[in-house]
C-alpha cells in the first residue's frame, strides 16, 4: 500500500494564541518598562537607585495583575492590547511627572495623581464587572445628553482657572466636568446617529452636490454647533469645543458614509473659531501667541511657554537628553499638565516621542477594529466615538505644544497631570474592553436546517 501523497494530507489546523496569555505577556513587559524608567531617572538625578523602586514596581505590578484577572474572567475574549496599553501610558505619565517633582521640591504631584491613577483603575474594574453588554446603556441615551451638557456648562458658574472656565475648584479639590461629559455625549451621539443615519444620508434636499437632511433630522447638528461655540465663548477654552465638535463630525461621516459632512463641519468649526478668536481676549492670545511664538522674546519679556516648549523639542534631538536631564521644567507652571509632551521630547527624543504616539495609534487602531467588528449601529458608533476622543485630544494637544495649532487646555490621555482625565481615559479603556468582548465573542453554534434569528435590540433605543 502506497503512503498518501503530501497533497492529499489535509493541512494542520492553525492555532490562535490564547488573547489573555498574550495580555498578560504584555503587561508583565509593560510594567518592567515603567520600573527601569523610574530607575532611570534615579539615577540619573541623584546617581541612586530609588529606594521605593522594588515597592512601586510591586504595587504597579499587583494593579495591572488584578486589571488582567478581571478581564480574564469576566470579558475573555477582549482585544489583548488595549489594557498593556493602558498600563505602559499611564506609568510612564507616573514617571515623567515624578522627574518634574525631583526638579521642583515644593510641587510634588506623583503621589496624588498615583492616587488617581488607583482610582481610575478600580472603576475601570467596576465599569467591567457591572457593565455586562455594552447595548443597556442605549437605553440611557437622552439622560447621558441631559447629564453631559449639565457637565460642560457647570464650570461657567466658577472662576477662570489661568483664563478658561473649565474648571471646578472648592478649597483643595479641583475637577474638570468636560472630561466625563465628552463620554456621555459620544454615548448619546451614537445612540442618535444609530436611529437616524438614513435619514442623514438618503433625505432632502441637494445643495450644489450636497444633499442636505431635512430640517427636523438637521435641527439638532445646527443645534450642536451653536452649542459648541457657545462654549468657546462662555468657558473662553478653544480644546474643549474642538473636542466636543470633531467628536460629532467624527461620528456623523461615520453613520453615513458622506465626506460632504466633513468639510460642513471643518467650515463650520472654522468659522466659530475664527469669530470668537477676534471677540474673546483669552483665545485671541493663544492665536497671538501660536502665530508668533518668539514675540516674547523680541519684546525683551523672556520666552513663553510655547517658545519654551519648541526650545526643549529641538534640544531632545533624536534620540533625547535621557530621562531627569532635560531642562522642560523653564516652560512653568505647566510643564505637567498642558507641556508634558515638551518633556518627553526633550528626554526620549524623536525616537522616544515616535513611540508614544504609537501606542497612542494603536489603541485608537483597536478601538476602531472592535466597533467595525460589530454588526449593530449604537455598538459601531459607540466604539468608534471613544476611540475618536483619544484621538482628538492627542492630535489637539501634541498640535498645540508643537506649535502646529493654536495651544488649548485639553490633558494628554494619561500621561498629563490630573485625576479628572486619567480616571475618564480608565473608564474610555473599560467600555472599549467590554465592546471588544462582544465583538469578538464566538457566535453560538447553529443546528443545521436551523435559521438564526438576528439578536433583538434593547428595549428603550431612542428614535
Amino acid at each position: 500500500m502506497t503512503a498518501p501523497l503530501a497533497a492529499d494530507a489535509s493541512p494542520p489546523e492553525l492555532r490562535h494564541p490564547d488573547p489573555r496569555g498574550v495580555e498578560l505577556s504584555l503587561l508583565v513587559g509593560a510594567v518592567l518598562v515603567v520600573v527601569l524608567g523610574y530607575v532611570d531617572v534615579g539615577l540619573a538625578r541623584s546617581g541612586t537607585v530609588p529606594p521605593d523602586a522594588a515597592s512601586y514596581g510591586a504595587g504597579l505590578g499587583l494593579l495591572a495583575l488584578l486589571t488582567h484577572l478581571v478581564v480574564r474572567f469576566r470579558a475573555p475574549h477582549a482585544d489583548p492590547l488595549l489594557l498593556p496599553i493602558a498600563v505602559l501610558l499611564n506609568g510612564l505619565g507616573l514617571v515623567l511627572i515624578y522627574r518634574l517633582d525631583l526638579a521642583t521640591p515644593g510641587s510634588r504631584a506623583a503621589p496624588t495623581q498615583l492616587v488617581w491613577s488607583t482610582l481610575g483603575v478600580c472603576l475601570f474594574l467596576a465599569v467591567i464587572l457591572v457593565l455586562r453588554e455594552h447595548r443597556i446603556l442605549q437605553r440611557y441615551a437622552y439622560v447621558s445628553m441631559a447629564a453631559g451638557l449639565f457637565l460642560m456648562l457647570v464650570p461657567i458658574l466658577f472662576p477662570a482657572v489661568n483664563g478658561a472656565k473649565i474648571w471646578i475648584r472648592a478649597g483643595g479639590f479641583s475637577f474638570q466636568p468636560a472630561e466625563f461629559a465628552k463620554i456621555l455625549l459620544a454615548l448619546f451621539f451614537a445612540a442618535y446617529l444609530a436611529a437616524n443615519r438614513n435619514a442623514l444620508a438618503y433625505t432632502g434636499r441637494m445643495i450644489w452636490r450636497l444633499q442636505m437632511p431635512t430640517g427636523r433630522v438637521l435641527g439638532p447638528i445646527v443645534a450642536i454647533w451653536l452649542m459648541s461655540v457657545g462654549v468657546l465663548v462662555l468657558e473662553r477654552d478653544l480644546g474643549t469645543s474642538l473636542l466636543f465638535f470633531g467628536l460629532f463630525v467624527v461620528m456623523l461621516y461615520v453613520a453615513t458614509g458622506r465626506t460632504g459632512w466633513i468639510a460642513v463641519g471643518m467650515l463650520l468649526a472654522s468659522a466659530g473659531a475664527a469669530v470668537v478668536a477676534l471677540l474673546e481676549p483669552h483665545v485671541h492670545s493663544r492665536v497671538a501667541d501660536w502665530l508668533n511664538p518668539y514675540a516674547t522674546i523680541e519684546a525683551g519679556r523672556g520666552p513663553s511657554q510655547l517658545a519654551q516648549s519648541l526650545f526643549a523639542f529641538g534640544a531632545g534631538g533624536t534620540l533625547g537628553s535621557g530621562l531627569g536631564l532635560g531642562h522642560s521644567t523653564l516652560i512653568g507652571f505647566a510643564a505637567k499638565s498642558d507641556f508634558i509632551l515638551a518633556t518627553a521630547g526633550e528626554e526620549l527624543g524623536l525616537c522616544g516621542l515616535t513611540a508614544i504616539f504609537l501606542l497612542y495609534a494603536l489603541l485608537v487602531a483597536r478601538g476602531y477594529r472592535a466597533g467595525i467588528c460589530l454588526t449593530s449601529p449604537f455598538g459601531r458608533l459607540f466604539a468608534i466615538g471613544l476611540a475618536s476622543i483619544v484621538a482628538l485630544q492627542v492630535f489637539v494637544i501634541a498640535g498645540g505644544v508643537m506649535g502646529l495649532i493654536p495651544l488649548t487646555g485639553l490633558a494628554m490621555p494619561f500621561l498629563a497631570q490630573g485625576g479628572s482625565s486619567v480616571i475618564a481615559n480608565w473608564i474610555i479603556v473599560a467600555l472599549l474592553i467590554r465592546i471588544s468582548d462582544s465583538a469578538h465573542r464566538p457566535l453560538p453554534a447553529v443546528e443545521p436546517g436551523v435559521i438564526a434569528r438576528p439578536e433583538p435590540s434593547v428595549k428603550g433605543t431612542p428614535t
